[in-house]
């Protein structure tokens, strides 16, 4: 936590926090862990806006509705890595995926439809596209997949867009897996046209926007269930769950649950974070 929080009368970043999250929609307790990080951006934006302290701050707040939107960026925590939690991912391409793919082809479609929720850099959706083409498409050569990354902000998208990451995002990821996704570019590596050319990006906010289209995969870790106020967590799950075909998957993180309400969606592998759609969610 920046020093001058410690030093200013009156408010602390924390009791900020728990004042000012809510507001957005967001639940304080999924932000103990990262809060510093939350923090230190405050602590910036202070500087720039020349405000003495968080009380300050507030006031500012409560003056200007569009200052909102700037904190509400503060609070986009991208923690990303190809093959995070590896478990996961083995799961789906020995398993999730396989079946998906059996559905899709006894339905006719030419494709699996998979979404990445909160992909910041895209190392998540890059590794799904992996996953299939390494461990799925040998058996369905019939079938393509085609995964849709979103994110709010628009410059870590474009990072992924680039294709180019740094050695640091790359080791959860077997190094056999590493050899045959990327070629390296300088210091750094650079996703090959194998695994990128089925990854789009695109920047939307899951608060507020949906993409408009039925997924067999949904991936959204560590993300609604854990940063989102409890109310908000059941609209967008609800919204989530419809957007989902009957039977396809949906993925949150290994140590996130379900809410009891979120009656559409059952377990699959629920040690891994894996449910599945059984059932039209209730209007």
């Amino acid at each position: 936590m920046p020093s001058s929080f410690r030093k200013q009368p009156g408010w602390g970043c924390v009791e900020f926090l728990q004042w000012a999250l809510p507001q957005m929609g967001y639940a304080w307790p999924g932000f103990r862990r990262v809060r510093h990080r939350v923090c230190k951006r405050i602590g910036r934006r202070l500087r720039d806006l020349h405000l003495g302290d968080l009380e300050s701050y507030r006031r500012h707040l409560e003056a200007h509705r569009s200052e909102w939107r700037v904190l509400d960026g503060f609070c986009g925590i991208p923690i990303s890595r190809f093959g995070r939690d590896w478990r996961v991912f083995d799961c789906l391409g020995q398993e999730v995926l396989p079946r998906l793919a059996q559905a899709a082809a006894d339905r006719g479609a030419e494709r699996v439809e998979a979404w990445s929720i909160g992909c910041a850099r895209g190392e998540e959706p890059y590794t799904v596209s992996a996953v299939w083409e390494l461990m799925v498409a040998p058996s369905w050569p019939q079938l393509s997949i085609a995964v849709l990354g979103t994110d709010v902000d628009e410059e870590q998208l474009r990072r992924g867009r680039s294709g180019c990451f740094k050695a640091s995002s790359l080791r959860e990821l077997p190094a056999t897996w590493r050899d045959v996704m990327f070629e390296r570019d300088g210091t750094d590596y650079r996703i090959g046209s194998r695994f990128s050319t089925s990854v789009r990006f695109v920047r939307q906010d899951v608060r507020e926007a949906m993409p408009g289209v039925e997924f067999d995969l949904i991936l959204c870790r560590n993300l609604v269930l854990t940063y989102f106020s409890d109310g908000l967590r059941d609209q967008v799950l609800g919204r989530l769950a419809g957007a989902l075909r009957e039977g396809g998957a949906f993925v949150s993180g290994a140590r996130e649950r379900l809410p009891e309400s979120c009656m559409a969606l059952v377990p699959w592998r629920p040690e891994l974070g894996i449910y599945r759609r059984s059932s039209p969610p209730e209007a």
